[in-house]
């Protein structure tokens, strides 16, 4: 798609792909829920919501899924996707010729999407929110030793700062650093990859959304769209199901042998506790599943990080002028957009193609 033609469909703010989200959707005679965040507001004092629209028919056996901004910012990206989606005519054709229904679930954490941060407004890690709460809690052991030398006290870091961080990576290697930071931890609310005490009012939102449009549906693909992570405009495929190797093949056997599984160590991402798509098997048991994180590259991974340490740092530290406010929200935004034309186009590229082939595999199920 030419960039010009890819840009239109992607935002500048949360409230202005909300705006475009909902316009687009009546366009196309989509129904559409909106489920209104109680007791907060945007950066720019708007209504948050996570808003929900549906093509296709009620009782569909055969449902297509697709969501954004589980990471906040990261939905500038997802919401670009769903709105292209909803324009598209021919996909459209093909998902009415195949019996399969539509479902864009656009901003599971608007709070997130709109103040730009990976959290939500309780700094809960969305994708290590859907854990069962009942039970004993994940154990991340080296985390405490390690946000202390990711989060120092003073922003930027120091040299004796970035020495120390330094000094933890040579000595148990990068690849255990970045899992120990990112897998999840449950004990330091303002931390990094916080999965929270209890169920957030995302996890227990969507589950009303999938009880209430995927009840019927007996094969189900779940698309949710992240960036972030691998190579600039590259998306990569992650499996975001269980450790089943019927579940597994049904994914590879839709979307390709380039299907890989982090709890192989195969993935750019760690495996994490409690993602977001796992709510599937306990909402919708009745159902074939497959499912997938689609994760768009945007910088290099430690440059990520960087963002999200600064971030949290914030977080901590209200205080900051207000020039080192805007730097790190801005920051935070290049780490997880990258707002140009040659990008947009090979993420609209990539997820039509993944949406062709989700089509194909629900219809031949």
């Amino acid at each position: 798609m030419p960039p010009v033609l890819a840009s239109r469909h992607f935002s500048g703010s949360y409230a202005e792909a909300r705006q475009k989200f909902l316009a687009t959707a009546a366009l196309v005679g989509a129904a559409v829920d909106s489920h209104v965040l109680p007791g907060q507001r945007g950066a720019m004092e708007e209504e948050l919501a996570m808003d929900v629209a549906r093509l296709g028919a009620p009782d569909a056996r055969r449902l297509l899924i697709m969501t954004s901004a589980t990471h906040g910012p990261e939905g500038f990206c997802g919401s670009g996707v769903q709105i292209a989606t909803l324009h598209d005519a021919g996909l459209r054709q093909r998902l009415d010729a195949a019996g399969v229904a539509l479902l864009l679930v656009h901003a599971v954490n608007p709070y997130g999407f709109s103040h730009l941060h990976r959290t939500n407004e309780d700094n809960i890690d969305l994708n290590r929110n859907f854990i069962a709460f009942d039970r004993p809690l994940p154990v991340n052991a080296r985390y405490a030793e390690v946000e202390p030398l990711a989060l120092p006290d003073h922003w930027p870091p120091t040299p004796a700062d970035e020495a120390a961080l330094a000094g933890y990576v040579q000595a148990h290697g990068h690849r255990a650093y970045m899992a120990t930071v990112t897998t999840g931890q449950y004990t330091s609310p303002t931390g990094l990859f916080y999965g929270g005490q209890g169920a957030s009012w995302s996890n227990r939102t969507l589950r009303g959304v999938l009880r209430q449009h995927a009840g019927n549906a007996t094969h189900i693909g779940w698309i949710d769209v992240h960036t972030g992570l691998g190579p600039y405009g590259h998306g990569e495929k992650i499996y975001a199901g269980r450790n089943m190797a019927d579940d597994l093949a049904r994914a590879r056997a839709w979307w390709g042998a380039d299907v890989f599984a982090p709890f192989a160590g195969q993935s750019a991402s760690a495996d994490v506790s409690g993602p977001v798509v796992s709510c599937i098997h306990d909402e919708c048991p009745q159902a074939d599943v497959a499912l997938m994180g689609l994760e768009f590259g945007t910088l290099p991974d430690d440059d990520m990080i960087l963002a999200l340490r600064a971030d949290h740092w914030l977080m901590r530290h209200p205080e900051a002028p207000p020039a080192q406010h805007i730097a790190i929200r801005r920051q935070m935004r290049d780490a997880f957009y990258c707002d140009n034309g040659e990008w947009k186009g090979m993420i609209l590229g990539q997820a039509r193609t993944v949406l062709l082939q989700t089509i194909e595999g629900l219809k031949a199920a």
